[in-house]
C-alpha cells in the first residue's frame, strides 16, 4: 500500500470508562506529508470500545487513511487503569496482532492517557513518530525510567516471581516541593517552563500485572544497577557533600562490571542469605562547595567513604521496601536461585517471591574503585581574586 494511504498511529492509550468492559482507546497518528522535509503533523482520536483490536477497525471507519499500528512506539494506560489489574486483559490480545512490536514501551501516567497524548501532542516536532523513541532514549540512558517493552511484560508476568516495572509519566504538573531533591521526585512534581510540558521519570510498579506503587526516579536508578540483565550508560549523579551538606557534589556514576549476586540456599529451613557486591568509579565534575577534594588525600578518603555510603543506603532502603512492602522484587534475582532445585515443580514450591525473598538475608556493598576529577584537579580560589 502506497505510504500516502496510510495513518502511522505512534501512541495508542487506554482509559477505563465509566461501563464496565468498555474502555477508552485513543490513538495519535502521525501524518508524515511525503513531499514536505519539514516533517508532519499529528491528529489524535478517541473510541470507547472493548479491545484495541476492534476500536482500529472502528476508526478506519471515519479516518481517511488506513489504520497502521506497524509503528507504534509506546502504550500509554493510566494510573486508574493501571491499579485495576485489567491492563493485562487489555493487552494480551494486542500481543496477537502482527502489527504489534513487543519493543513496544509501556507508560503510565498519573492523569487520564487520552489527556497525557493531548496535552503532550508533538505538533511541534519535525518527525513526530520520532519523538517518543527519542525521548526514552533519553531518559533511558539517564537511567530515571526502566526499560519496558511488551516482551519484559509479559515474561515477568507469567513467572510470577519478580516486579515488572513500567514507565511512569505526566503531563500535568503539581506544586513542587523544593525541599525534596529533584531525583526523588517523579512525573508531574517537577516545574518547567516552556517545551513540551511531559515528563518521564519515575517507574510504576507492577506485581501479577497490576499496579501497587510508583518508585522515584532515584529507586528507579538503583534498580538498574542491581539487575544483571540491564545495560546501564555512565549517568549524572549528585550526594551531599560530606563537609558541606549545604551543596551537593555532581559527577559522573560509571559501572564497567557488572554486579555480582551471590546467594547461599538453606533447603532445610527453605532460607537465602543474598550478598550483593557493586563495583564502580565516579568522576567528579562539579563541587560547588570549592572544597579541594583532589589535592588532599585525606579529603579524598572522606569522599569515597561518602560515596559508598550514599549509594549503599539507597540500595538497603529500597530492599528494605521490596522485602517488607512489596514482598517480591524487581531486580530479577530469582534467576539466580533457580539452580539450587532440581526442577520448576520444587522451585514453585519453595516460593521465591513470598517465601524466600521477603525473610532473606540480604547484604549489599557497593566498592569505589577509581575517583576521578575531571579534566581539571584544582578549582579557582574565590579568596584570591581581586581587581
Amino acid at each position: 500500500m502506497e505510504l500516502e494511504k496510510q495513518s502511522y498511529v505512534i501512541a495508542v492509550g487506554v482509559d477505563l470508562t465509566e461501563q464496565e468492559g468498555l474502555f477508552q482507546f485513543t490513538f495519535q497518528i502521525a501524518n508524515p506529508k511525503i513531499d514536505d522535509a519539514s516533517g508532519g503533523a499529528t491528529q489524535t482520536i478517541s473510541i470507547p470500545t472493548s479491545d484495541l483490536i476492534t476500536a482500529t477497525d472502528i476508526a478506519n471507519n471515519f479516518v481517511t487513511k488506513k489504520i497502521n499500528l506497524d509503528h507504534t512506539r509506546v502504550i500509554i494506560i493510566s494510573e486508574e487503569l493501571a491499579r485495576t489489574g485489567q491492563f493485562i486483559s487489555i493487552l494480551q490480545p494486542s500481543s496477537r496482532t502482527t502489527q504489534m512490536r513487543r519493543n513496544i514501551q509501556i507508560i503510565v501516567t498519573k492523569e487520564k492517557a487520552e489527556t497525557f497524548l493531548r496535552i503532550a501532542s508533538p505538533e511541534l516536532e519535525n518527525k513526530p513518530h520520532k519523538y517518543y523513541q527519542f525521548m526514552i532514549t533519553r531518559a533511558s540512558e539517564t537511567g530515571v525510567i526502566p526499560e519496558a517493552d511488551f516482551h519484559h511484560f509479559f515474561q515477568i508476568t507469567e513467572g510470577k516471581d519478580d516486579l515488572f516495572l513500567a514507565i511512569f509519566a505526566s503531563a500535568v504538573h503539581q506544586e513542587e516541593d523544593l525541599s525534596k531533591p529533584s531525583i526523588e521526585k517523579i512525573a508531574g512534581e517537577l516545574i518547567t517552563t516552556g517545551g513540551n510540558p511531559a515528563q518521564f521519570m519515575g517507574s510504576a510498579v507492577f506485581k501479577n500485572g497490576k499496579m501497587i506503587d510508583i518508585l522515584n526516579a532515584q529507586e528507579t536508578r538503583m534498580t538498574t544497577i542491581l539487575d544483571k540483565t540491564k545495560k546501564m550508560d555512565d549517568i549524572i549523579s549528585a550526594f551531599p557533600d560530606p563537609i558541606n551538606p549545604t551543596y551537593n557534589i555532581a559527577g559522573n556514576f560509571i559501572q564497567k562490571e557488572e554486579c555480582n549476586i551471590d546467594i547461599k540456599y538453606d533447603a532445610e529451613n527453605n532460607h537465602a542469605s543474598i550478598n550483593v557486591f557493586v563495583p564502580f568509579e565516579f568522576e567528579t565534575v562539579a563541587i560547588p562547595s570549592m572544597i579541594r577534594y583532589s589535592d588532599d588525600n585525606e579529603l579524598k578518603k572522606i569522599l569515597k567513604k561518602a560515596l559508598e555510603e550514599h549509594y549503599q543506603s539507597i540500595a538497603e532502603k529500597l530492599i528494605i521496601k521490596t522485602q517488607q512492602q512489596y514482598q517480591a522484587e524487581p531486580f530479577y534475582w530469582s534467576l539466580f536461585i533457580r539452580k539450587f532445585f532440581n526442577d520448576i515443580p520444587s522451585y514453585e514450591e519453595a516460593n521465591w517471591s513470598e517465601d524466600i525473598y521477603p525473610n532473606a538475608d540480604i547484604n549489599v556493598v557497593f566498592q569505589l574503585q577509581r575517583l576521578e576529577f575531571g579534566k581539571s584537579l584544582y578549582d579557582t580560589n574565590l579568596n584570591e581574586m581581586g581587581d
